[in-house]
């Protein structure tokens, strides 16, 4: 293993593996460093050909139910709800509050703030905030705009930045070009509940929240995302509404099928983690 050090050795790291690949093609080398920009901006090129690129994302509800069991892992979804599946916080319990906003600052602040892409801070911090509250509901650039002070192009540009990070996710509109479709309209989910929830620092129950609706949106969205990556499975994810807001809130699309499914967000909470 290889651990990127930080932006400056980036570029000998990458003659380094480009040289392992080259000359010792029996040696597998897995690199890994704390800064995925620097890290893909420096290395993509330069190992065109010799590289497989691995996504991790936090822990998943399938592979916590293979740890410690269906029954167990049913019982503890109120608690994922509210503090999330990343590995610091599940291996962490009692210091979940803590940890998700020591994890949440230092990783804005030193993978994203510290970018020369992003030149205002409060604005980025505003452009979370206002993702985080808007959760699972349509949005636009435009009105992104409108509640950050921000232009068009800065906002597209920050969004970019967090969905390469792995922080949120895009779910676009599904069309078949039916004149009453929305087309243009996008949504946008954390890939993580914990994060989210400390991004607007509330961390409630579930039964003392306006917001269980999105929370368990999120929660579904994000599950299916990392259940795709852990089958291999590539298909197009998207929601899709007319504009007499008749919703379906999932959609998946492959060569194969379309395949829709209803978040449900008028359960009965008992009937939810139950």
């Amino acid at each position: 293993m290889i651990i990127v050090p930080g932006a400056r050795q980036v570029g000998k790291t990458t003659l380094t593996l480009k040289l392992f690949a080259d000359k010792l093609p029996d040696v597998q080398v897995i690199a890994t460093g704390s800064s995925f920009f620097k890290l893909t901006s420096k290395i993509n090129e330069p190992l065109t050909g010799r590289k497989y690129q691995f996504q991790f994302f936090p822990l998943s509800y399938l592979e916590m139910v293979d740890h410690h069991g269906l029954l167990t892992e049913n019982r503890l979804l109120e608690h994922r709800l509210i503090y999330g599946y990343y590995p610091e916080i599940v291996t962490h319990p009692g210091e979940e509050r803590e940890l998700l906003q020591l994890l949440s600052d230092s990783f804005f602040y030193k993978d994203l703030l510290l970018l020369e892409d992003v030149t205002k801070p409060i604005l980025f911090e505003k452009l979370l905030k206002a993702l985080a509250l808007q959760l699972g509901s349509e949005v636009s650039f435009n009105e992104l705009s409108r509640l950050t002070g921000a232009n068009h192009q800065t906002v597209e540009k920050y969004i970019t930045l967090l969905e390469k990070a792995f922080v949120v996710l895009r779910l676009p509109a599904f069309s078949r070009n039916v004149r009453n479709e929305i087309r243009k309209g996008k949504k946008f989910y954390f890939y993580d509940n914990g994060i989210r929830n400390a991004i607007i620092n509330n961390f409630q129950l579930p039964i003392q929240r306006t917001d269980t609706g999105p929370l368990w949106g999120n929660f579904l969205i994000s599950e299916r995302i990392k259940a795709l990556a852990l089958y291999n499975r590539t298909v197009g994810s998207y929601f899709w509404r007319t504009t007499q807001q008749q919703e379906v809130g999932y959609i998946e699309e492959s060569p194969q099928s379309l395949a829709a499914c209803e978040l449900q967000r008028r359960v009965p909470l008992s009937q939810r983690f139950h």
